[in-house]
């Protein structure tokens, strides 16, 4: 007779229950659905074999499990066909950097990265665990990223802040031949590259026409700068709080000094509304507000990607006055540049061929694939498909393995 299994959610939701009873305290959950859908937490371990009989007992656990230990001893390699640490991805914060909510500490970070975990399995079909570590020094967190390595078959980095993010994402990369793969920067820069295409054949130009103004030199704002670099952009100009990252201000940091060196070939400098007269693209990924009359001053048919959650830099409305396309990261307006389309389908494909890394290569045909998804429906409201197309995630995979396949990184 098969066990019963007790749903844990279940559990928890009757076990904490009793304790808000107790306390006399009245739940959170009776007059808010965020916390309802909360209790007990969004995730739970599930076996994908059956323990029904002392025959099942002896074959997933001892003495069976002996043999597969011993194989994976004397063959290493075989660890990907006899555990799941090749369709497993660790999900990685230290709390501070966390959706807009800022350093909050591990603790109240665990919600988020249990929905990226949920985000990755139902969008991606790959199993995720959420880290969350009570460190920030980045010698301590590579250190324990590295320890926990092997047993994952990738690590996706989420909400750990700037500049700290990307020294930590390169020390990994150099130390460990899994995917290592930074979401903040390199899923939002993959979507931003993915709807500016379609923006750019919907407007009949090409990237290399257009000069683009991001807003932000944190870590969405540098990758993305690098990635429309190498996706062939005509120019694009970074400005942070002090306004345009230019080669000859003296205060930037190490990341903004390479910043510099290659964007703004036009040689910007002042502010970032003064950058943005006769430009042809605004991204913003780094809150704020931008005057009207800056958006005004862009070039006709511009396009205007708002992305800070929940106030866009330029409001849809105001936008829509001047821009020919608009986007932002809020799911209540259309193309919304949300990061589910990139991250599940990417780690799938490198995964699928037990890539070693994430290459920008790979990057690149990422948002190749998910801007051909729209195809023959591209619309000024319509740049980018929607997280529930159940296209979207087998075309970035397919996509990704061959990129993999193609540079060398896959070892199947």
């Amino acid at each position: 007779m098969a066990a019963e299994i007790v749903n844990p959610r279940s559990d928890s939701e009757s076990r904490n229950g009793h304790q808000d009873q107790e306390s006399g305290a009245e739940p959170l959950d009776s007059f808010d659905p965020a916390f309802a859908l909360h209790r007990g937490g969004k995730m739970a371990v599930q076996a994908t074999v059956p323990i029904r009989d002392k025959d099942d007992l002896s074959l997933a656990y001892t003495p069976g499990v002996a043999k597969v230990c011993s194989a994976i001893a004397e063959q290493p390699d075989l660890v990907h066909d006899y555990t799941w640490k090749s369709q497993v991805v660790a999900v990685v914060t230290d709390g501070t950097a966390v959706l807009g909510l800022g350093d909050i500490g591990p603790e109240a970070s665990l919600p988020v990265m249990e929905g990226k975990a949920i985000l990755f399995k139902q969008f991606g079909g790959v199993d995720a665990v959420p880290l969350a570590l009570s460190c920030t020094d980045v010698d301590e967190i590579v250190e324990t990223v590295v320890r926990l390595a092997p047993s994952f078959g990738g690590v996706n980095l989420e909400d750990i802040s700037a500049p700290r993010c990307f020294e930590i994402e390169r020390r990994l990369q150099e130390r460990l031949d899994i995917p290592i793969f930074h979401d903040d920067q390199h899923g939002t820069a993959v979507v931003s590259l993915a709807a500016l295409r379609n923006a750019a054949r919907l407007s009949g130009r090409a990237l290399g026409e257009l000069r683009a103004v991001i807003s932000g030199a944190g870590a969405a704002g540098v990758a993305i700068a690098k990635m429309l670099v190498e996706a062939g952009i005509g120019d694009v100009a970074v400005a942070d709080r002090k306004g345009v990252v230019s080669r000859d201000r003296g205060d930037l940091t190490p990341i903004k000094a390479e910043l510099a060196s290659f964007t703004n070939k036009a040689g910007l400098s002042g502010t970032l509304e003064s950058a943005l007269a006769g430009a042809d693209v605004f991204i913003g990924v780094s809150g704020g507000t931008v005057a009207e009359s800056a958006v005004a001053s862009m070039a006709e048919g511009a396009f205007v990607f708002a992305m800070a959650n929940p106030n866009p830099e330029v409001h849809p409305e105001v936008a829509h006055k001047y821009a020919a396309v608009v986007a932002t990261g809020r799911s209540d307006f259309p193309n919304q540049i949300n990061n589910v389309l990139a991250f599940p389908g990417i780690f799938a494909g490198a995964l699928q061929v037990r890539a070693s890394r994430i290459t920008e290569g790979m990057k690149l045909a990422a948002a190749e694939a998910l801007a051909s998804v729209v195809g023959d429906d591209l619309a000024a409201d319509y740049v980018i498909p929607s997280p529930f197309d159940e296209r979207v995630a087998p075309a970035v995979t397919a996509a990704v393995a061959a990129a993999a396949r193609a540079e060398g990184v896959a070892r199947r």
